[in-house]
């Protein structure tokens, strides 16, 4: 393959390792922004932790190769990346510690303080990683302020209209799969509060989608793409029709094939997303001569080629793994027996 076709591959798979982990994360995300207000007693908080438990760190391993596949893959986006975001994505760093101790300590002390403190910790740390994620890639979406000198903006020029809105709509599609997730994985009165979240979620999520398309139409260059190959709009109308899908299934109380519509909403709308950058990366809302492309930022040839076989090899094997995580805690989470974190 030549080096190009190589870069190509390599940015859908760039594109497809952060949309799983997303995807997979977008639950667990959800659950903890949903929990001060699902789990009421010690009990509840232990089927929560339960739910999330066996499954958040696989989760979280699509992150950190996100982050590994950009570095080997695009080591120029890699380093602008962490250059032009740094403040966001410092902050989403952050965001991870607090979460995770919030999960993990809960359970070390029965005072209602510590348990109030990792309670908030843990829906603290989940809004903002979903908030931030949401406002960073509505604004790749959007273009970046790079100019002749580098990166000309801020945090502050990140939480612009069509940024905010980006992460408002990753925070009502990871509520809303974190909702569905509960009632999945628990019985009793936490499933009963996840339900009645999810109808209202079932609402506000496709009302925040349309207005993120309709924004996506006036704010950015995305469509010019999609006007070259009017063939790619099916990416948006999968999306949309699998949103009005799970709120469809909701009403109907078919939770699980709620849940998977979601989930191809969420893989369908950033989707829609890579394919509109396409070939950018890090594009450039002052001038396209500023923006960074996949074929500027590609490594060698030799490098995308080992990259392409370690993935082929372990991949799969990740795949398998959490496939049979899955398999193994698949049975629901009951208040009774519920252990919290270990």
């Amino acid at each position: 393959m030549s080096h190009d076709t190589l870069a190509i591959i390599w940015f859908g798979l760039w594109g497809l390792i952060w949309t799983v982990y997303f995807i997979l994360d977008g639950y667990t995300l959800g659950t903890g922004m949903l929990f001060p207000f699902i789990a009421k007693n010690r009990q509840e908080r232990n089927q929560l932790q339960e739910a999330v438990g066996p499954f958040w760190g696989g989760n979280e391993v699509w992150l950190i190769t996100a982050g590994g596949a950009t570095f080997a893959a695009f080591p120029a986006v890699y380093a602008d990346m962490f250059s032009f975001l740094y403040t966001p994505l410092f902050l989403v760093l952050i965001a991870l510690f607090i979460r995770a101790i919030g999960l993990e300590f809960m359970h070390k002390d029965d005072n209602p303080l510590w348990q109030a403190a990792c309670k908030w910790g843990f829906f603290t740390g989940s809004f903002l990683i979903a908030f931030l994620f949401g406002v960073t890639f509505a604004n790749l979406y959007r273009g970046l302020l790079i100019g002749a000198n580098g990166y000309e903006g801020n945090l502050f020029s990140l939480l612009n209209g069509y940024g905010i809105l980006g992460g408002l709509l990753f925070v009502s599609l990871f509520l809303l799969s974190g909702s569905l997730w509960v009632q999945l994985k628990t019985a009793g009165q936490t499933a009963v509060r996840a339900y009645r979240f999810s109808r209202i979620l079932a609402g506000v999520a496709p009302a925040v989608l349309s207005l993120f398309f309709l924004a996506t139409v006036n704010r950015t260059p995305l469509l010019d793409n999609y006007s070259d190959q009017p063939v790619l709009w099916i990416v948006p109308v999968i999306a949309l029709t699998a949103m009005l899908a799970a709120a469809y299934f909701i009403f109907k109380k078919k939770i699980g094939y709620a849940f998977t519509a979601v989930c191809v909403t969420i893989f369908t709308k950033m989707a829609f997303g890579f394919v509109g950058m396409f070939p950018n990366m890090l594009p450039s809302k002052i001038d396209t001569a500023y923006s960074v492309t996949l074929f500027d930022a590609a490594g060698s040839k030799l490098n995308l080629t080992i990259m392409f076989v370690v993935a082929v090899i372990f991949v799969p094997i990740i795949i398998a793994y959490q496939s049979w995580s899955y398999t193994l805690f698949k049975d629901k989470i009951l208040k009774e027996s519920a252990k919290g974190y270990q």
